[in-house]
């Protein structure tokens, strides 16, 4: 353990690991990323994702590793046991901060199928690793405004088709689709400016989640409600970098996807909008007083 040298220090050294860490790995995937786009057999384009995918947990757990070796916070997590990794799974979670993403990546790691996240289209772009995003099959997305839809109305639906189009490629393998359903990070800014009904959360967008349940509803049957705190307050990804972060906790919970949300037409079913928002709503509800647990008690859970 590092976690004794001085907090820039350790942050210096965790940045040049995770450069490292992440060009080799996306070099490597690059080559099975190429193939399967050169050699149009859907057999052989499975079997390279399924190496591209143990590649990027090899990658992950290179960086598990780099925070084991430097940080010392404390992961208390509770529910990471009745992850399966031959299932297909909605996951949805609470979002305050870049550590998310590197904190649920450390836990689903081996025991979930890998976290597929959508993303906006312009970040295939981003140096190195836009590629390996492409390779692993992130459906990459081009929403439209409402003002847009507005001047354009032959453009309606195209997002839900590109959808559909990028949820065939789950088909073959096991994923884990992850949703940050309340569309970015949480500040109290956004919350009073939401006027928000939830202490710790922001409003939950339902478009997202609906539009992965109207393209695979006959595959995903399970939700993964994750609910992540951060006791002593959201870091910052320099603070995480620093291993100034003391305690992470995690609360994973699975349950059945109600039926009637599945397969439906969420742009042009207004029952159905209106089920998913309640859907959602419930959920976030009992997030929000789970997160006060989370935040105010000494929670016991399984280190990770």
């Amino acid at each position: 353990m590092l976690s004794f040298l001085p907090a820039p220090i350790i942050g210096v050294i965790n940045s040049i690991l995770l450069a490292i860490n992440t060009v080799f790995w996306c070099v490597l995937l690059y080559i099975p990323a190429l193939l399967k786009l050169v050699i149009p057999h859907t057999g052989f384009r499975v079997l390279c994702t399924k190496l591209i995918i143990w590649i990027s947990e090899s990658w992950v757990a290179c960086n598990t590793g780099w925070m084991k070796l430097t940080q010392g916070t404390d992961w208390q997590v509770i529910g990471a046991d009745n992850l399966k990794r031959e299932s297909w799974y909605l996951v949805l979670s609470n979002h305050q901060s870049w550590v998310d993403i590197f904190a649920m990546q450390r836990v689903f790691n081996r025991r979930a199928p890998f976290l597929k996240f959508f993303l906006k289209q312009q970040l295939i772009w981003v140096p190195v690793i836009g590629l390996a995003w492409w390779g692993l099959d992130f459906p990459f997305m081009k929403r439209y405004t409402r003002e847009y839809l507005i001047k354009h109305p032959e453009k309606r639906g195209e997002d839900l088709k590109a959808t559909r189009k990028a949820c065939e490629k789950f088909r073959y393998t096991p994923v884990s689709v992850m949703n940050f359903v309340e569309g970015t990070r949480f500040t109290k800014a956004k919350h009073d400016k939401q006027n928000s009904p939830y202490q710790h959360l922001l409003v939950p967008k339902a478009g997202g989640a609906a539009f992965v349940l109207d393209a695979m509803g006959d595959s995903i049957e399970t939700l993964v409600d994750v609910t992540i705190a951060y006791p002593n307050g959201a870091p910052s990804f320099w603070d995480f970098l620093c291993g100034k972060v003391p305690e992470i906790r995690m609360d994973i919970r699975t349950q059945h996807i109600p039926e009637h949300l599945n397969g439906r037409d969420y742009t042009n079913d207004a029952e159905h909008r209106q089920n998913m928002k309640s859907w959602l709503g419930e959920l976030w509800q009992a997030k929000d007083a789970r997160l006060t647990g989370m935040l105010d008690s000494r929670s016991e859970g399984a280190n990770s």
